[in-house]
């Protein structure tokens, strides 16, 4: 497995400031990649030249569209067996590359996936939101998961060929790489998770960013389950309290609603709203391992689930009809067919 050739593919959108790190990591790997491919989507800052001032990289420039299109852009070059992603705020271990790959070890893994390491743990918020990915990753996800993350996996570049690599309609990081993880389960091969692969990343430290990220995140997710429904239960990277905490968010905001009309229902609307927030200060203390980052850590996942149930109802007003078009429109071109 080791004489296997390797391809690492990273896509880049204004990321001077992260990029040169990012790619002197990739160049210092125990294990060489044959290739190392940065897209640039479009980078209107000093991305272009500060990619272009190392020796050894392949640059391809394209205009802006999205981080699929990038890393399918940059896989349709990739010559090598297996082809490694990661993202341009994302420093690889030295090692990234001999962690992964040696699980490559049966015809039916199909991709190899990683965790993460954090490169800003200065920042409160980029802190726990890192405390909060750990959790998940050593609590919940099992060696074969159901999903993983485009930041850090590789995958056999004969099955991301055969599955037609990202779908290209996630125009931004939103849930792309959950489709490809669906995809890659569904073609009959398995997904390996190696929790000593890691890859160091520069997590989001300005909370309205992060905010806006989750807003997008819950967006997205209409398309996800609206194209794969099976996976509405969840895969290994949640759990009970994501389902909770939005059926809170919901039950509190009907209510509040209704609370116009029926005064009396004031109570129930509070007691949701308390219930979200004593959930929210439980896993906040849970996971950020302090009381100051715990207390800080729940105020932002009490904001953050909002944010993802405002992005859901969002979603599923501007996507479902869409979907349920298609639907139809399909199914009565098949029994014209028939």
């Amino acid at each position: 497995m080791m004489n296997q050739s390797v391809s690492v593919v990273v896509p880049a959108y204004n990321c001077s400031q992260t990029i040169a790190e990012v790619i002197k990591a990739l160049l210092n790997q125990t294990i060489k990649p044959q290739q190392i491919i940065i897209v640039d989507d479009g980078s209107s800052d000093d991305t272009a030249s500060i990619i272009k001032s190392f020796d050894k990289i392949t640059y391809i420039y394209q205009d802006n569209g999205g981080p699929a299109t990038a890393r399918n852009n940059g896989a349709k070059h990739a010559t090598s067996d297996y082809i490694f992603f990661t993202d341009s705020d994302c420093v690889a271990r030295k090692d990234w590359l001999e962690k992964a790959i040696i699980h490559f070890n049966r015809d039916d893994i199909a991709v190899v996936c990683g965790s993460y390491d954090i490169v800003n743990s200065e920042s409160i918020l980029a802190r726990c939101i890192h405390k909060e990915i750990l959790f998940r990753h050593n609590t919940l996800m099992p060696d074969y998961p159901k999903a993983f993350g485009s930041y850090n996996f590789g995958i056999q570049k004969g099955v991301f060929d055969q599955l037609g690599g990202f779908n290209e309609q996630y125009r931004f990081a939103s849930g792309e790489d959950n489709d490809l993880s669906y995809k890659v389960l569904k073609a009959g091969y398995k997904i390996y998770f190696a929790k000593d692969s890691l890859v160091a990343h520069v997590h989001t430290h300005v909370l309205a960013k992060y905010l806006k990220e989750q807003f997008r995140h819950g967006f997205w997710r209409v398309k996800m389950y609206l194209t794969h429904p099976e996976m509405m239960r969840g895969d290994d990277y949640t759990f009970w309290k994501d389902i909770v905490e939005v059926g809170l968010c919901e039950l509190v905001l009907f209510l509040g609603f209704l609370v116009i009309f029926f005064p009396h229902l004031v109570f129930y609307s509070a007691s949701g709203l308390v219930l979200l927030v004593l959930l929210e200060l439980w896993f906040g203390l849970k996971t950020a391992g302090n009381y100051k980052d715990g207390i800080y850590f729940a105020y932002v996942l009490f904001l953050r689930s909002f944010a993802r149930f405002f992005g859901f109802l969002t979603g599923t007003i501007c996507l479902f009809p869409v979907f349920f078009f298609v639907f139809v429109r399909n199914r009565n071109l098949s029994r014209k067919a028939s």
